[in-house]
């Protein structure tokens, strides 16, 4: 017994790590797999597409889909549409998150803590259930079929403030008492001590904020009627044809092309958002 007990021991510690591994490789396969597809048919010709079952590796590669997309719809347009969003609608909900999140954790007044769970409440409401009075409020302003009713809706955050708000809380007193003493206003605290500190957990909403709206789809489907108004999610749908009746290869094409901008992004990205994550759970 003395002798089986350490060879099963070696038995389960070498199992281990491969049984990790290719729950891991499981996962990753489940995740790539729509992603490699998309571009495997992106690849192919518009028969091909339609093979049963698909292949992975297209036996004819051709570029054409691409061509086809850009000579369908104004790619240009359409992105630049896209970008000015989604970088205005990031740099926006940056700085609401970071002032609500920092007046919620850091400054006393009337009704915060209701406040704050009014705040939380609006993350269970889905978007569905407002859009209608959004939309009222942005025809009565003017501002339907217009990028600003995209950008300016979108700036406040709950789950932006709410992240900040924790964030901020994780922070030592000292600092701002220290700049207090000194004869620092909340504005100032704010700017010069608690802000630089918290560029981490902003670069993490602004992340999250550029890769959610690049891919948003139904307010600007609801609030833009006219085609140089469309975002490129938006755009994509042209592709499809009257009834759907589209090339596969160049609908996927035209995915592919929107995904490059929101992966770039992501991999810039992606060093801060885990810097954010770790220090915040360091502070904490």
């Amino acid at each position: 017994m003395s002798q089986a007990t350490p060879t099963l021991s070696r038995a389960r510690y070498s199992f281990g790590p491969w049984a990790r591994i290719t729950g891991l490789a499981v996962c990753a396969l489940l995740t790539l797999g729509p992603v490699i597809y998309t571009i495997s048919t992106s690849l192919r010709t518009p028969a091909e597409s339609f093979d049963l079952p698909p292949q992975i590796i297209p036996s004819h590669p051709t570029t054409a889909a691409y061509h086809g997309v850009f000579d369908q719809i104004d790619v240009w347009l359409l992105a630049l549409n896209s970008t000015l969003v989604t970088a205005l609608v990031a740099v926006g909900q940056m700085i609401t998150a970071g002032l609500a999140g920092y007046a919620f954790a850091r400054l006393e007044f009337r009704f915060k803590k209701p406040l704050f769970g009014l705040v939380l409440a609006t993350m269970m409401v889905p978007l569905q259930v407002t859009i209608v009075p959004v939309f009222l409020v942005l025809k009565s302003m003017g501002l339907t079929d217009t990028l600003l009713g995209l950008i300016i809706p979108a700036f406040p955050t709950a789950f932006g403030t709410f992240l900040m708000r924790q964030y901020f809380l994780g922070m030592p007193k000292d600092l701002g008492e220290a700049a207090m003493l000194d004869g620092a206003g909340p504005w100032r605290i704010f700017r010069s001590v608690y802000a630089p500190l918290a560029a981490p957990g902003l670069a993490i909403v602004g992340v999250l904020a550029f890769n959610y709206h690049w891919n948003e789809f139904f307010r600007p489907l609801i609030l833009e009627t006219s085609g140089q108004n469309y975002t490129l999610p938006l755009g994509l749908v042209s592709l499809q044809g009257n009834l759907g009746t589209g090339s596969i290869s160049v609908v996927l094409a035209g995915v592919v092309l929107s995904m490059i901008p929101a992966v770039a992004v992501f991999v810039v990205g992606q060093r801060p958002l885990r810097e954010g994550i770790t220090s915040a759970g360091v502070n904490r």
